[in-house]
């Protein structure tokens, strides 16, 4: 197609803007719920290239801008959370949502002669651009749209979205519904809950209860699971960056359906077990602690909620068992312990794991999260990647993009293909190495699918071997424990002193350090100024010694644990409570 003289078919044509106005809701105001809550504690503190959200929406053909611009209104008056916002004063966090009744928000137009690329890629490349940007939750409609045009024929939708407000399956039912009012088709009167019954429904006493048994309940786990799962060497080496990994397998469909078929267990259950032997298998662990953050979309009141329900359910799954088949049937009811301890105060939750981990000497790190959205009403599946799928099997790299964990998996449908997208710490894995792990999970199917496969032989079968940790990596109170790297923390944390730490497998870990003279160091003071240090740190391979013990001077031997035993002790103690002083 010819272009004007000077015009560059590739580029698009300058941003139009659209103001789209909506009327006739219902004004409300009232307390956040407990997703809304955790989500804005995050959006306040983090990148928001980290937190907030992006979808593709493809247009139909036939449909004109007044017809998209009338369904992105109808969504907007359908549902209370598109026309909420967050007031509060400068330097607070939100205590409270208002829902407006009548408002406007504004549609960009990009209009292009010809796509620089295929369009959906075009328009993944504009979502993914509109993240950057904290929204202003006190005023700013939730969705930053774009609308994609090719010589004035929309194509897609390019969208980001506050967190606070959506999650990536309310993006989904949003998707769903714009196409079926594209299609001409009639909604239904939502079923799910708007926001502030929600948030009613969780300040009621049952609601309340709820909270208190899933605060007990993690609890639990952060007293005693690993603190990482990713503790190893390579994982010092971490940028927070890592591409997506895309796997599309028939192969793998047909593997899940057979080993569901043969255990007697539904599909969702035996992946979830499949990835946790394999993620427990490859960090060296004996359990898997993974976040599955869906768990409260599995209520009918909540399950097509426009509004974010980001709260984790914390999986424990114990992976000392013989055999594939009994982790699939211990796997059921720890799931479903997870998902009924996953609606809770965040605030208190994030007060007590600090209390607890400080307690516990350690830093709780979020390292594997499993997001299995393909049994949802409707499937947070971007159409940006759709492309090739007749290839058997697939496995396709995207671009890179901010990763606030070691290990991030989204399985977007198994049937009649699975279709799982990966982002693995590139610190930790290799790209041959990710693409292993994926291939790994459908070798491992295809095994379950014909056999009770002994989890043992889990290196065999998968091709993925377990982390490798030199002599100085011991087990300590649950977790894989670095005595070089708590000795170079803790040195770190009082001013560089020496310090000496050994393991014992009866009394854990003993640090030596060289207090010198004229100071007046405790183990008090060692203990607080090791916890503000491990964060930082990166807490790779760190948890607190349980016993500190304070010498005036190193040993002219200082790589020798018998040469620091045998000087003077000035004063020991676990830093935590009472401590021992020694007469000299």
């Amino acid at each position: 197609m010819n272009s004007a003289a000077g015009e560059d078919p590739m580029e698009p044509h300058p941003p139009r803007t659209v103001t789209v106005s909506y009327a006739g809701g219902d004004e409300r105001r009232g307390p956040l719920t407990m997703g809304q809550a955790n989500m804005i504690r995050c959006i306040l503190r983090d990148d928001p290239e980290h937190i907030n959200n992006h979808d593709v929406w493809t247009v139909p053909p036939g449909a004109d801008e007044d017809d998209v611009v009338d369904a992105l209104r109808t969504l907007a008056e359908r549902h209370e959370g598109l026309r909420t916002t967050f007031p509060h004063a400068p330097g607070t966090a939100p205590v409270e949502q208002v829902v407006a009744g009548e408002g406007a928000f504004t549609v960009t137009v990009l209009d292009h002669a010809e796509f620089p690329e295929e369009s959906a890629r075009s328009a993944e490349s504009a979502a993914r651009a509109a993240r950057a940007g904290r929204f202003a939750l006190d005023r700013e409609f939730p969705l930053r749209i774009s609308l994609l045009t090719l010589r004035g024929v929309p194509v897609h939708i390019a969208l980001a979205s506050s967190h606070a407000v959506t999650d990536g399956s309310a993006l989904a039912v949003l998707r769903e519904e714009f196409h079926a009012l594209l299609a001409g088709g009639e909604l239904p009167a939502p079923a799910a809950l708007a926001p502030l019954d929600l948030a009613a429904e969780e300040a009621s006493p049952t609601g309340k209860r709820k909270s208190e048994a899933s605060l007990r309940y993690w609890e639990r786990i952060i007293r005693t699971e690993p603190q990482e799962m990713f503790a190893e060497p390579r994982a010092a080496g971490a940028d927070g960056r890592a591409r997506q990994l895309t796997l599309r397998s028939a192969r793998g469909a047909r593997a899940l359906a057979g080993a569901a078929g043969r255990t007697g267990n539904p599909e969702a259950t035996v992946l979830l077990a499949a990835w946790c032997a394999l993620v427990a298998h490859r960090a060296g662990q004996d359990s898997c602690v993974t976040a599955v953050p869906t768990s409260n979309r599995f209520h009918a009141r909540s399950a097509r909620s426009v509004t974010t329900l980001s709260q984790d359910a914390l999986l424990c799954l114990d992976t000392r068992v013989p055999s594939f088949d009994t982790l699939v049937r211990r796997t059921w009811g720890a799931a479903l312990n997870a998902y009924k301890h996953s609606q809770f105060d965040s605030v208190r939750l994030w007060d007590m794991i600090g209390r607890v981990t400080g307690e516990r000497g350690s830093h709780f790190a979020r390292d594997v999260v499993f997001n299995d959205v393909s049994v949802l009403p409707a499937t947070f599946l971007s159409t940006a990647h759709r492309e090739h799928e007749e290839a058997e099997p697939e496995l396709a790299w995207g671009p890179f993009q901010a990763l606030p964990t070691r290990m991030l998996a989204f399985t977007y449908e198994t049937s009649p293909r699975l279709h799982i997208s990966l982002w693995a710490d590139p610190a930790l894995f290799t790209p041959d190495e990710a693409e292993g792990f994926l291939s790994g999970l459908v070798l491992l199917l295809e095994a379950a699918a014909e056999r009770d496969v002994p989890l043992d032989s889990l290196t065999g079968v998968t091709g993925v071997r377990p982390a490798v940790r030199g002599p100085d990596w011991a087990r300590e109170d649950g977790c894989w424990v670095s005595t070089t790297a708590v000795r170079d923390a803790l040195s770190a944390a009082v001013g560089g002193r020496p310090v000496h730490v050994e393991a014992d497998r009866e009394s854990g870990l003993t640090a030596y350090v060289a207090r010198g003279g004229g100071t007046s160091l405790t183990p008090a003071d060692a203990h607080r100024a090791l916890m503000a240090k491990v964060p930082a740190h990166g807490g790779t391979g760190v948890i607190a010694p349980r016993r500190y013990v304070l010498v005036e001077s190193p040993p002219a031997e200082p790589a020798r644990s018998d040469a620091w035993r045998r000087l003077p002790i000035i004063e020991e103690g676990t830093g935590r409570g009472r401590q021992v002083r020694h007469e000299r």
